[in-house]
């Protein structure tokens, strides 16, 4: 039997609606992600909801955005575009995304890439007989049939622009038909207007124009459309689908109960997992391994089967991420650790080692920041302190080259040396913390002495904030018991979804997703959906605020 699966799906989405501090370092750091103090005084969230900005399309949004619109497999932007962004002042980490809207800048080289983009991207699909035919919403009854073409440019630059278009924009393409005339085929028109959609604003922007509030000059409710763009770039990392659309122009999209009810049905596609996935290599640095690319997909597959199980699968408390007793293991990640392969396909398989936990004892994760071809106490340290603790650890003296380092024989004594001097304040608040993971190298093995070295003991006995500490489970421990893993997740999330570091405007909207989070058993699915239910979700200012 046959079945409009976009009638289903919507009919599902329908039935459902009934959703820094830069300080010393001698003992002080720059303050953790969380909100102030609460008052007794009832607020308004349209006195503080975020500024009005236009973000560009990251590569990978670009990827999977060309993927869905073109029905291709091809990483058009990872094979042409410039790397995004992602600022770093030598190993100092705090921004971890490749989204941040203030570091895009529209250079000549990147537009001459969107330029070679549009065309390649045009070029592969009008070649490919079934592609084409099924990207059009009618059949051509030759090259200057104007109706098909009109048709063509309404449905597909509403995915293209995540809105209808206007009746002029249909308008100032229809000249391109000329061209099709002349060939004597119709996709010579449709690759011309692929080009110019490819390479337009509307496209390779997100531009939120909203429309400004009577009584509250500044500030501007989005568009049905522009709340799904929101939407499904945050919970997908693409545009949002003709479903989404859809709910978009009837109004749906408004109404916070509603977004809460989509977004929960929106986190059930597997583009969701992919995203949450996204978000975590970027936030725990293993976008990009330093191994061989088998063992890198192993090791990527599994940290995804951990997210994949406690978010999804089980929806369970999201600190099971980082206290997991249990890995997923195949029979080469098996053999690499040393650990028991499991019995068949690969599966979960408990923990030997006690001083191994959830996530942070990933290859993934330990492998992520490192220096040359081994670990770094500092840099681990570093990694701890600002992505998972949101401090901020200022960069050293502009007097001091941080590669000219003396010549030590152990990396014990190499720590020592970093605490003398004028470094010392901030080495004693990093080294400590990445001594106590030193016991794994950089592909995750466990080690007793520095590589090649068996005269270098490596004890592993680590320390943070005066707590000592051996491994990635009592590390973890000490994270958890603090809260500041929790209120660091919730920031590191939140700097995600607005494509930006928060700023003092954003404060109420940041106290509100803490409020119910101050134990551990709140849900990451909960924190993505109350974040696109909340109120400010759905508008933009214009004016910065003092300090912004």
């Amino acid at each position: 039997m046959w079945v409009n699966v976009r009638a289903v799906r919507t009919l599902q989405y329908i039935a459902a609606l009934l959703l820094v501090s830069i300080l010393g370092c001698e003992g002080v750091i720059g303050e953790s992600g969380g909100s102030p103090e609460r008052d007794d005084v009832l607020k308004d969230p349209l006195d503080n909801v975020p500024v009005a900005n236009a973000r560009r399309l990251t590569r990978e949004e670009l990827d999977l955005t060309l993927g869905a619109l073109l029905n291709t497999h091809r990483r058009f932007a990872s094979e042409l575009l410039p790397e995004d962004n992602q600022e770093r002042e030598g190993f100092f980490l705090h921004w971890a995304f490749d989204n941040r809207y203030t570091h895009q800048a529209a250079e000549k080289v990147l537009v001459q890439a969107y330029e070679t983009l549009a065309r390649e991207a045009s070029l592969d699909l009008v070649a490919d007989e079934a592609r084409r035919a099924a990207l059009l919403p009618c059949e051509p009854s030759g090259p200057a049939d104007e109706s098909c073409f009109a048709d063509f440019l309404r449905s597909f630059g509403r995915r293209a622009y995540r809105r209808p278009l206007t009746t002029d924009e249909v308008m100032r393409m229809m000249p391109l038909l000329d061209e099709a005339t002349e060939e004597n085929d119709f996709f010579a028109a449709v690759d011309l207007a692929l080009r110019a959609f490819l390479q337009s604003p509307d496209f390779l922007y997100r531009i939120e124009l909203g429309v400004e509030l009577e009584d509250r000059p500044g500030v501007r409710e989005l568009s049905g459309h522009e709340i799904a763009t929101r939407m499904a770039y945050f919970l997908w990392g693409t545009g949002p689908d003709e479903m989404l659309l859809d709910l978009a122009e009837s109004g749906t999209l408004s109404s916070s109960d509603d977004r809460r009810n989509i977004a929960a049905l929106m986190l059930e596609e597997p583009a969701a997992i992919d995203q949450v996935e996204r978000f975590h290599a970027q936030w725990l640095g293993f976008r990009q391994l330093p191994h061989s690319p088998e063992l890198s997909i192993s090791m990527r597959r599994e940290t995804r089967a951990l997210l994949e199980r406690t978010i999804f699968e089980n929806d369970a408390p999201y600190m099971d991420v980082f206290r997991a007793t249990d890995t997923y293991l195949d029979e080469r990640l098996a053999d690499h650790y040393g650990m028991p392969a499991p019995t068949g396909e690969a599966s979960f398989v408990p923990y030997e080692d006690p001083t191994r936990a959830g996530i942070l004892a990933h290859g993934a994760v330990l492998g992520a920041f490192h220096t040359g071809g081994d670990t770094s106490t500092t840099r681990r340290g570093v990694f701890v302190r600002e992505r998972l603790m949101c401090q901020v650890i200022p960069p050293p003296p502009p007097t001091v080259n941080v590669d000219d380092l003396p010549e030590t024989h152990c990396k014990s004594e190499l720590i020592e040396v970093h605490q003398q001097g004028a470094c010392g304040g901030c080495h004693r608040l990093m080294d400590p913390v990445g001594w106590g993971l030193e016991n794994f190298d950089l592909a995750g093995r466990f080690r007793e002495h520095d590589s090649d070295k068996p005269e270098c003991a490596i004890d592993g006995m680590g320390e943070l904030d005066g707590t000592p500490f051996r491994g990635p489970r009592e590390l973890s421990d000490i994270l958890i018991g603090s809260g500041e893993l929790e209120a660091c997740t919730v920031l590191q999330v939140l700097r995600f979804a607005l494509g930006r570091e928060e700023r003092p405007g954003d404060a109420e909207f940041l106290e509100e997703l803490n409020e119910g989070r101050s134990g551990t058993n709140w849900t990451f699915r909960e924190l993505l959906i109350d974040i696109v239910a909340n109120e400010r979700f759905a508008y933009v200012r214009d004016d910065e605020v003092e300090g912004e």
